[in-house]
């Protein structure tokens, strides 16, 4: 998790968000904290402001700034704070974690003040391959990227959890369903691997592409195997060749953010 915060805060410029939030927000909240990086590194930049990590593992650490905490929650049930108290709401990662999105940016609306910003960032799952694009060449059906996200997304569907919300504008959408006016959305391609020539996106591919590695399996095996049914050694084969694909550098690989 903190691999995958430093190549995102480094993407961005070295800024933690990109809403205009103005110099001193006071009440700031951390959707999906994790182990709470963001809500520390926020809390260190912005002194004056009161932030709030909340996630369902308590997994964050005890030592932290003065006007950061954490609490232990299920945020798709209701939340417990007044009606108009944040100033700012930021999520990311959570894709293939949350059973009813429309409903959680409901809840964010209702909590935010008149005048504030919510900050979400996901990933469409599915890698892409930027050699494939610059040679107007779409990947095969068959190949691992195609047939990784296939069965991915048939997992997470199964589980209730679709992971699809971040393709054709879902979130934007969303969004303005929720009640929210001045959306804007990017997209970005983010490398994986070291194969930009870009000394910023090769940095931020490195740390992507070491992120991957390392949480492929552990992301995998709970919905291949407890969702799905595979075999583990099937589940090993399978990982194995998405993991020699993201190492590829003829294929360029990139994920959508």
């Amino acid at each position: 998790m903190e691999i995958n915060h430093v190549w995102q805060t480094i993407f961005l410029g070295d800024k933690l968000f990109l809403a205009p939030i103005g110099d001193h927000p006071q009440k700031v909240l951390d959707l999906g904290t994790g182990a709470g990086i963001w809500a520390i590194d926020f809390a260190d930049t912005f002194p004056s402001a009161r932030v709030t990590g909340i996630d369902i593992s308590p997994i964050q650490p005890c030592w932290v700034p003065p006007n950061c905490k954490f609490q232990v929650d299920d945020i798709e049930q209701p939340w417990g704070w007044s009606d108009d108290y944040f100033d700012y709401i930021h999520v990311r990662n959570l894709e293939g974690c949350i059973a009813d999105w429309p409903r959680l940016y409901e809840q964010a609306f209702r909590h935010l003040r008149p005048g504030g910003w919510f900050e979400i960032k996901e990933f469409d799952i599915e890698s892409q391959s930027q050699a494939h694009d610059a040679r107007g060449e779409p990947l095969d059906e068959n190949h691992i990227f195609r047939r990784w996200a296939r069965v991915i997304f048939g997992a997470l569907e199964r589980l209730g959890k679709p992971g699809t919300q971040s393709r054709d504008h879902g979130i934007a959408d969303a969004l303005g369903a929720a009640g929210f006016v001045d959306v804007v959305e990017h997209r970005w391609p983010i490398p994986i691997g070291t194969w930009p020539r870009e000394p910023k996106m090769k940095e931020v591919g490195a740390f992507n592409h070491h992120y991957l590695d390392e949480s492929l399996e552990g992301f995998s095996v709970y919905l291949l195997k407890e969702v799905l049914g595979w075999e583990y050694a099937e589940i090993v084969a399978f990982v194995e060749k998405m993991r020699l694909a993201l190492k590829d550098r003829r294929l360029a690989p990139y994920l959508n953010l």
